[in-house]
């Protein structure tokens, strides 16, 4: 199935449509916002199972799989939306100092405008409509462009929306990179784009003309760092959880393995166990196991394998886009494996084994020495890792887990650095959408003299300051 590409004089008039939607005020009344965020809810619904099918379709991602990881997150953000959007929006008192006598201050959320959401092929539906969540919940209008290299669940999508949604507040629009280059240079009020760091770049670069605000949600190598003093087993088993999720096409996948020496082998070990224990004894055959997403995909990660020693998996099969996970040891550093994000099944092991130094001051010293990764997974005692976060960065965190902090709706989710920059989710996704305006009550019976010239009390008021 091949999409067409929307036309670009359709994009811009989908574009000055929403703009002159947006001028009306409709979407800044929260209860219109609360009505859009039901009818989205009830298109999730009535079409759960059509998105469920096409995410087979183009990912050969299982209904339970689909479920957890895309279709149950969006519709948890909006149920989180309707709760609370009413407070999210409501008027802030803030504290005014004794200089500013007679003012009151406040801060006001006000919706940015017209937002454009881009989202990547992993998890089409999770990271397209969630940010529509916050669009709506802002009070934006906001145009979906999906990936076209899921085009099944891109139709399923259009056809969810064109349902629920008049096109002058929430639409979709289709095709390739020339689509999404016309888009970035349009005049947004915001554009959140969910890819890869190098496509950012190309995004940024694009907006800049207009200084178009920009979410990005990106990516990086995201390691796994296992102790000496790790639950080996429980450790193993939550890496491999992790790494098979979508096959390893995941933002936030343990992308490589950094471990103390003593505990290399049990780990490999617990691995294929933890592997048998998930998916059985021919991975192949397991209906909740991801394929990739296209040939081109699946040939530059099987490319990996040469590049070192395989130490659990390895099999592959071109007819499927079928690649079993795989732990490669003896990778060179300065291998592909190990300088790009991966976003398949293969997880380098690297053996941080200088005696002279402490395992957490190696540890350290790698991963400052690389760009920030979205994710830094620690395996070992809690005060070690707790020491780790201290001396390193990145965009979220996890200690003796992998993924979980994604379900949390209570912590942010977002890069930093060459990972990306914003954040979203529950109250972090209204604001990514919000713009919060100081404002100043002054009032006209009071005026203090101090502020004028010639500054007749500038010494009890600098006592003030």
């Amino acid at each position: 199935m091949k999409l067409e590409n929307t036309l670009a004089e359709r994009l811009d008039a989908i574009l000055a449509s929403q703009k002159q939607f947006f001028l009306t005020d409709a979407t800044r009344d929260v209860a219109f916002r609360k009505h859009q965020l039901k009818a989205l809810l009830q298109a999730m619904e009535s079409h759960e199972q059509d998105l469920a099918d096409v995410l087979w379709t183009d990912l050969h991602k299982s209904y339970e799989e689909a479920y957890l990881t895309e279709l149950s997150l969006v519709k948890g953000e909006i149920r989180d939306a309707l709760r609370h959007v009413k407070g999210w929006a409501r008027r802030e008192r803030k504290q005014t100092p004794v200089t500013l006598l007679g003012s009151r201050s406040y801060i006001v959320k006000e919706p940015l405008g017209a937002a454009l959401i881009v989202s990547p092929w992993n998890y089409p539906v999770q990271l397209l409509l969630s940010p529509l969540v916050g669009a709506i919940a802002a009070g934006c209008t906001a145009v979906l462009k999906p990936s076209p290299y899921v085009p099944h669940v891109a139709r399923a999508i259009e056809k969810m929306i064109h349902s629920a949604f008049d096109e002058q507040y929430i639409a979709v629009v289709q095709g390739n990179r020339e689509v999404n280059a016309h888009l970035f240079t349009q005049k947004y009020d915001l554009i959140f784009f969910t890819g890869s760091p190098a496509l950012a770049r190309t995004v940024a670069a694009a907006a800049a003309p207009n200084l178009t605000p920009l979410v990005l949600e990106l990516g990086g190598k995201s390691p796994c760092i296992i102790s000496r003093d790790a639950n080996i087993a429980r450790a193993a088993k939550r890496i491999a959880w992790g790494k098979t999720l979508n096959a390893g096409q995941t933002c936030i996948a343990p992308d490589y393995v950094l471990i103390h020496p003593d505990v290399k082998e049990a780990f490999v070990q617990a691995f294929d166990k933890a592997m048998r224990t998930l998916h059985g004894k021919d991975i192949r055959a397991d209906k909740h196991y991801v394929r990739m997403v296209s040939d081109k995909a699946f040939d530059r990660v099987t490319g990996y394998l040469q590049e070192g020693t395989v130490s659990y998996g390895g099999h592959s099969d071109a007819s499927e886009r079928f690649i079993e996970p795989t732990l490669l040891d003896g990778v060179r550093a300065d291998a592909d494996v190990l300088t790009t994000e991966i976003f398949g099944p293969m997880l380098p092991i690297v053996t941080l084994d200088d005696p002279g130094r402490s395992f957490s001051d190696q540890v350290v010293d790698y991963v400052i020495a690389r760009e920030k990764p979205l994710a830094l997974y620690y395996f070992g005692k809690e005060s070690e890792g707790w020491d780790i976060v201290r001396r390193t960065s990145s965009g979220g965190c996890c200690l003796n887990d992998t993924i979980m902090h994604i379900a949390n709706p209570a912590l942010p989710f977002g890069g930093v650095g060459n990972s990306g920059m914003g954040r979203y989710h529950s109250r972090e996704s209204f604001e990514a959408f919000t713009h919060r305006r100081a404002v100043l009550a002054s009032s006209t019976r009071l005026d203090p003299p101090f502020r004028y010239m010639p500054y007749k009390f500038f010494g009890l008021i600098r006592k003030m300051m």
